[in-house]
C-alpha cells in the first residue's frame, strides 16, 4: 500500500445559481493576457447542452481519456508510436471555433466619431486577426437553455433516455448548472499523452501542472484530456491549465472559484488514497463499476493503521489532521452524496458533484400507487446517471433520496415541530448523521467548507527548478 494525499473538491449542484461569479476572478487573475483570451479555467455550463468547447463529452469525436482495448488500459487516442507518427498532425484537436474566436471592440471609435444623426455602433473585431467578426459561439452560449432545442439534440448525456426529444420541448424541458474546472485526476490522461513529459502530478497534493520550460507545444495534452480543460496559448506556444490556485492552497486558502462562490457550493479538503491500486481501479472492465472502484481507493484517515502507514509514507501530520476533518471525505465516502463526472473516461477525476434535486412531476402512477421520487423528478434520473455515474442509476438514486430525506426531516423539525426520522431510516441514515449533513450542506462556515493544510517549502532543495515547473511563461514569452 502506497498512501498519497490529494486536494479534492466537491460542488453541490443543488445550490448552484449559475451566476458565473466563480469564472470572473479566475479569468481576471490567471488568464488576463495575450494568447489566453479564449481560455476559461473555470466555466459554468447549462445542462442540457453541448458545453464548452462544443461536445467535449463526446469522446467518439475527440478521443480523450482512456479505454479498455484488448483487455488492457490504453489511451483512446493511441500510444507513443501513434503520436510520433502524427506529431505534426493531431486529428483530435479542437479548433478555435469549437471554443470561440475571442473578440474586442474599438471603443475609441465612439469617442472619435463625428457628429451624426444616429448613435455610432461598434462591430466586434477578432483578437486573433484584427478583422471584423461575426459572433457565432461563446463560453456560455447556451446559458439558461439558450438554443437548447437545437444544441440539446447533440448532448451525449441523452443516450438511453427514452423519448429524449420530449425533454427539449418547452413544457417538459429541465435545466441545471454544471461548473467545471480541471479534475486533477488520479490517472490523468493529459500527463500520459504528453510526448515531452511537461505535464506532471505534484507528489504532495496531487495538483496537475504544466512545466512551462519543458512544454514544446505538441498539444496532445489538449486532445488527451476528455474534459478539455487543457488549453493552448497561441502567443507563448505553450499549454496551460487550471493550477487549482496552488499558491493559495499552499497558504491554506481555497481556490479563487471557491472563495468567491456566491452559493457556497464548493468544498475543498484532503483525501488519502492508495496509489498502488490506481491502475487496477482504472482498468475495471465494466464502466458502470468505475464509481465504486474509485471510491474504494479512498482510505479512512481515522483508522489508526492507515494513519500510521500514512506517516511512514511521508504524509505530513498537518495533512493527516486535515484529512480527518475533510468535508469532501464525508460527502464522497461517508455519506455517498457526491459523484465523479464521467467516470467512464477512466481518469479517476477528483472534482466531484452532488446531483441536483428538481421538482416532482407526480408522486403516483396511473394506478394510484406511490413511486420512487428519484424516478419522477423533472430532471431524468438516467440523464444524471450518464453525467455522474457512467449510466449506473443506483448511486445517483441513493444520493437524491438521501438529499430528499434530509429535506423532509429538517422540515419536520423546523416547520412541523415534530421530528420524524422515518424518512432517514429508509435511506440508511440516523438523526445524528442528518444533523451533521445539514450543518455542512446548509450552514457550514468558511473553515468548515475549506479544510486545507499549509505547505512548508523550507525543505525543498531546488526552489529555482520548482519555480520553473509551476509558473507560467516569462513576460518575454507571454
Amino acid at each position: 500500500m502506497k498512501i498519497k494525499a490529494q486536494i479534492a473538491m466537491v460542488m453541490n449542484l443543488d445550490k448552484c445559481i449559475g451566476c458565473h461569479t466563480c469564472s470572473i476572478p479566475c479569468k481576471n487573475v490567471w488568464t488576463n493576457r495575450e494568447g489566453a483570451e479564449y481560455i476559461w479555467y473555470n466555466n459554468v455550463e447549462t445542462k442540457p447542452g453541448v458545453g464548452y468547447p462544443k461536445k467535449w463529452e463526446n469522446q467518439s469525436e475527440w478521443n480523450g481519456g482512456w479505454r479498455i482495448k484488448f483487455g488492457r488500459l490504453s489511451l483512446r487516442a493511441g500510444g507513443k508510436s501513434n503520436k510520433m507518427l502524427n506529431i505534426f498532425h493531431n486529428p483530435d484537436l479542437p479548433e478555435i471555433d469549437d471554443y470561440y474566436e475571442p473578440w474586442t471592440y474599438n471603443y475609441g471609435d465612439l469617442a472619435s466619431s463625428p457628429r451624426k444623426r444616429n448613435q455610432p455602433a461598434l462591430r466586434p473585431k477578432s483578437l486573433l486577426t484584427g478583422k471584423n467578426l461575426q459572433i457565432k459561439w461563446g463560453p456560455n452560449w447556451e446559458d439558461d437553455l439558450a438554443g437548447v432545442n437545437v444544441t440539446g439534440l447533440e448532448d451525449v448525456n441523452f443516450r438511453s433516455v427514452k423519448e429524449h426529444n420530449a425533454y427539449l420541448q418547452f413544457k417538459k424541458v429541465f435545466m441545471f448548472y454544471l461548473p467545471r474546472i480541471c479534475e486533477h485526476c488520479l490517472n490523468p490522461s493529459c500527463v500520459a499523452s504528453c510526448p515531452s513529459g511537461a505535464l506532471y502530478k505534484r507528489d504532495e497534493d496531487g495538483i496537475v501542472l504544466v512545466d512551462q520550460e519543458q512544454c514544446r507545444g505538441w498539444r496532445y495534452c489538449v486532445s488527451g484530456c476528455p474534459y478539455k480543460k487543457v488549453y493552448f496559448n497561441w502567443r507563448s506556444g505553450r499549454s496551460e491549465k487550471c493550477i487549482f490556485c496552488y499558491p493559495r492552497i499552499e497558504a491554506g486558502l481555497p481556490t479563487l472559484c471557491a472563495e468567491t462562490c456566491v452559493g457556497r457550493i464548493r468544498y475543498i479538503g484532503v483525501l488519502l488514497y492508495d496509489a498502488d491500486r490506481i491502475f487496477r481501479a482504472a482498468s475495471t472492465i465494466n464502466e458502470k463499476l468505475l464509481y465504486e472502484a474509485q471510491t474504494s481507493l479512498f482510505l479512512d484517515p481515522n483508522d489508526p493503521d492507515i494513519a500510521a502507514r500514512a506517516i511512514e509514507n511521508g504524509i505530513p501530520e498537518s495533512y493527516l489532521d486535515a484529512a480527518r476533518r475533510s468535508p469532501v471525505y464525508k460527502l464522497i465516502v461517508k455519506w455517498k452524496l457526491a459523484l465523479p463526472p464521467h467516470p467512464e473516461f477512466r481518469t479517476l477525476p477528483m472534482v466531484w458533484y452532488i446531483p441536483p434535486l428538481s421538482p416532482l412531476v407526480d408522486q403516483a402512477d396511473r394506478s394510484g400507487e406511490l413511486i420512487d421520487i428519484s424516478d419522477n423528478m423533472r430532471i431524468p434520473l438516467k440523464y444524471l446517471a450518464n453525467v455522474l455515474a457512467a449510466g449506473e442509476e443506483a448511486p445517483v438514486r441513493l444520493a437524491l433520496r438521501r438529499l430528499m430525506a434530509l429535506r423532509r426531516y429538517m422540515r419536520s423539525v423546523r416547520v412541523e415541530l415534530q421530528p420524524d426520522a422515518s424518512f432517514l431510516e429508509e435511506v440508511g441514515l440516523d438523526e445524528a448523521t442528518a444533523k451533521e449533513m445539514y450543518a455542512l450542506l446548509a450552514v457550514a462556515k468558511y473553515d468548515e467548507r475549506n479544510v486545507i493544510p499549509t505547505v512548508r517549502r523550507e525543505t525543498v532543495e531546488d526552489l529555482h527548478r520548482r519555480q520553473g515547473e509551476c509558473g507560467y511563461p516569462p513576460a518575454s514569452l507571454g
